[in-house]
């Protein structure tokens, strides 16, 4: 059976048996998921539960002790970050991590760096396929910021933005690597409810513009029940609760751990 065939054709991410282990700890432990494509789905739980573990997992960042992760239909356990990305996953972070010091325009081109084609000396001598690149690199940014009204500040130092518009930015670079899958981590830390309202707004337009499968960590009650479709909950590693996001945010054990956090 092929890698493509080991996965329904409508699933985006499937986990089975997902584990790590740092030294004595286990930090996850038997995760398995299924997220479909176009799905809005949420990993929550309680903090030190296992999410952001979960996420460099599917990264690359970490390795899983045991486990297996398809991406569409690909194997892609264990391979490194830029593997990953280019196969197609993306990701944003709770701490923003922008290029502080570089332009709007120029965060998100260098996630376009997976793309390009024009070779080390291309670059260095600015041949003619350097310069038709860096023109259509452009492009695609400016098009990228006018999605997320961020067109008009291309210019700035994304450390000059406000903080809403650094996690629109942060989104932005993250789809200009032209994933299938995005990965958002706590996405509305630190945002006011006006922001949170709007970024909900954000995420909704993002997975129908750009027809994406997005997976996300969150905090924010307000923001998963009001976006995700699904839900699974961790606590201490393992799967706590997994299904319908009102069905889970109802579920007696759910509601105990987040008491107890």
């Amino acid at each position: 059976m092929s890698e493509a065939a080991k996965t329904s054709s409508d699933i985006m991410l499937e986990v089975k048996e997902l584990s790590i282990q740092f030294g004595g700890l286990r930090a996850v432990d038997g995760l398995n998921l299924r997220v479909k494509k176009h799905q809005l789905y949420g990993l929550i739980g309680p903090n030190g539960a296992g999410k952001t573990t979960v996420f460099n997992m599917l990264t690359g960042v970490y390795k899983p002790t045991t486990g297996v992760i398809y991406l569409d239909g690909a194997n892609i356990t264990g391979k490194s970050p830029v593997e990953i990305n280019k196969g197609g996953i993306a990701r944003t972070f709770q701490n923003i991590r922008l290029f502080k010091g570089m332009s709007v325009l120029d965060n998100v081109k260098v996630g376009m760096q997976n793309q390009t084609k024009y070779t080390t000396i291309e670059g260095i001598l600015r041949l003619p396929r350097y310069f038709r690149e860096e023109k259509q690199m452009n492009e695609k940014a400016m098009e990228l910021l006018k999605v997320f009204e961020l067109d008009g500040e291309c210019d700035a130092l994304s450390q000059n933005l406000p903080y809403g518009k650094q996690r629109k930015l942060e989104i932005a670079r993250a789809l200009a690597t032209n994933p299938k899958l995005l990965l958002l981590d706590e996405p509305a830390a630190g945002m006011n409810p006006n922001e949170t309202a709007e970024l909900m707004n954000t995420i909704r337009f993002v997975r129908d513009k750009f027809d994406m499968t997005i997976l996300l960590i969150e905090h924010d009650m307000k923001l998963v029940s009001g976006i995700c479709e699904e839900l699974t909950v961790l606590n201490f590693g393992q799967e706590l609760a997994q299904g319908g996001t009102s069905a889970v945010l109802n579920d007696p054990k759910v509601i105990t751990a987040y008491l107890g956090e």
